[in-house]
């Protein structure tokens, strides 16, 4: 079979990109042949597709960039014409979606439709029912009060990182999409990365609970498991992105309590001053930041943990941090939120905890 896998980015960016190329290896690994079809960004890896790969808002030139940028948010109309030269030369037998919204767009699924490629979305996040992705007002609370229809209620709570102009666009591109291109419609079968996934998003869109589907959790490469040798002075790790909704800010608090006990926290982002700051005037010795890692650096910061921290103040559906620890052996203190809980089993696999609250923590 010929899977054509269909993402933003084609280099590893965050999880739905890592599960993107993890699907395809394991494709290729069972025999099949994968086609990918994504933006050109400077960061992307090397691909024999990359001729059909549309322009992004990163590599778009000219005076009219910016207009560009706006009117290829709603429909990007160099990515329906490549998707259709793809279609026409590599003729693949299905397509699999991760992330279109927004940057690739809904203008590939009536050329899919056209060309009667099937397509398959992997809801990585909520953005089918939710124009700010993640079901957080910009105050950081969780909003659902667009319940799937009610869009405008995302520019009044400034949804889109607290900015009114982010928030309308994203609430005016999701009236265009439900209008013009309901992924009810286009869309063939789903896949839900959680049961917490599946149910939000047949409770805002009622017409998917007829589309087939299925719960299917993230994957990892198997790691050849090693005996318990954690070396040196013990410690718990946070990695991922610094921002509210992944609840470092609580991570950080908790550490006042716990003199004894170290922290490290592996990632960059848009708190990471912050929280340095605040360590600091708090006296708190025992966190220490390591900066973005990733290949063997991460890993052995991962495997030398006590366990690692997942304190997200979000609804995450499924995060690979948790996938990737348990694949090198580390188990799991979770946020008791989203699809957390459907993961970390109580005393077997890890430990979890009230999202937001410090103490519990």
């Amino acid at each position: 079979m010929k899977v054509l896998l269909i993402d933003v980015y084609h280099y590893n960016r965050g999880g739905a990109e890592t599960v993107c190329f993890n699907t395809g290896q394991l494709l290729q690994a069972h025999g099949h042949e994968v086609v990918y079809f994504c933006l050109k960004w400077k960061r992307n890896l090397p691909s024999p597709f990359e001729h059909y790969f549309p322009e992004s808002k990163e590599t778009r030139r000219g005076v009219l960039r910016q207009v560009k940028n706006l009117v290829n948010y709603f429909y990007h109309f160099e990515a329906a014409r490549k998707m259709d030269q793809l279609l026409r030369d590599e003729q693949p037998d299905i397509a699999h979606i991760h992330l279109i919204w927004g940057q690739i767009t809904e203008s590939i699924l009536p050329v899919l439709r056209r060309h009667g490629v099937p397509v398959v979305l992997t809801a990585h996040d909520f953005r089918v029912v939710c124009p700010a992705y993640v079901f957080r007002d910009g105050r950081g609370q969780i909003c659902e009060r667009c319940q799937g229809r009610y869009f405008y209620h995302c520019f009044l709570h400034k949804c889109a990182k607290n900015n009114w102009v982010m928030s309308g666009v994203m609430a005016a591109e999701q009236y265009f999409r439900n209008a013009f291109f309901n992924p009810s419609r286009l869309i063939d079968g789903f896949i839900y990365v959680s049961h917490f996934t599946k149910k939000k998003h047949e409770t805002y869109m009622p017409a998917l609970r007829q589309k087939p589907n299925m719960v299917l959790y993230n994957n990892a490469p198997e790691i050849a498991a090693e005996p318990y040798k954690k070396q040196g002075e013990p410690y718990f790790l946070f990695m991922g992105r610094l921002s509210g909704e992944k609840g470092i800010r609580t991570l950080v608090e908790a550490m006042n309590g716990l003199p004894s006990c170290r922290l490290k926290v592996a990632g960059t982002g848009p708190q990471e001053a912050e929280l340095k700051r605040y360590a600091a005037e708090h006296g708190l010795s025992n966190v220490s930041f390591c900066g973005y890692q990733t290949g063997v650096p991460l890993a052995t910061l991962v495997r030398e943990a006590r366990f690692i921290v997942v304190p997200s103040e979000c609804y995450e559906n499924n995060p690979m941090s948790i996938i990737e620890a348990y694949a090198i052996g580390t188990p799991v203190v979770g946020a008791n939120i989203g699809g957390i809980p459907e993961i970390v089993p109580e005393g077997v696999t890890g430990f979890r905890f009230e999202s937001r609250n410090a103490d519990d923590l």
